[in-house]
């Protein structure tokens, strides 16, 4: 019973008419990393009364969710309640005494990942490498069509 439920689940998946439909988001979008979780303090609790965290947030744009091309706001350092996925954006000095209290370093915590800077870039350049290399034809191919000219 379960086997033809499941081919029949794989072929409706799987046809072109599916796949046509779907589209790949591209543009700029702003992303949230939490970076640091302080501490469940009264001190570190927001107006919802949900506690808070380090994050940074900077702006990129990107293909398809998980291939960032390039920044295009530099990371800047926020607070971040976890459960409502909202951020606080409070003045540099307040995240500065913040940093300062829990012995932070700053350049660390606001720094963006290896992938996030230069891996979209790097993966963008093979893709197109790639594409270009299967577009040029090769010397045995042009050496096969000589031959059968002559």
């Amino acid at each position: 019973m379960i086997r033809p439920v499941f081919i029949a689940l794989l072929i409706a998946f799987s046809s072109s008419t599916v796949l046509a439909g779907i589209r790949i988001p591209f543009g700029q979008r702003e992303v949230l990393n939490k970076v640091y979780d302080l501490p469940n303090t009264d001190e570190f609790k927001s107006e919802t009364g949900n506690f808070i965290d380090l994050a940074t947030l900077h702006k990129e744009y990107n293909i398809a969710y998980f291939l960032p091309l390039y920044v295009i706001d530099e990371p800047k350092l926020v607070c971040f309640d976890e459960k409502t996925d909202s951020f606080y954006d409070l003045p540099q000095e307040k995240v500065d005494a913040i940093i300062a209290s829990q012995k932070l370093n700053k350049e660390e915590l606001n720094k963006l990942p290896f992938y996030t800077r230069y891996g979209g870039k790097v993966v963008a350049i093979l893709l197109i490498g790639l594409l270009i290399w299967g577009v040029i034809p090769s010397k045995n191919e042009e050496a096969e069509a000589e031959v059968k000219e002559v």
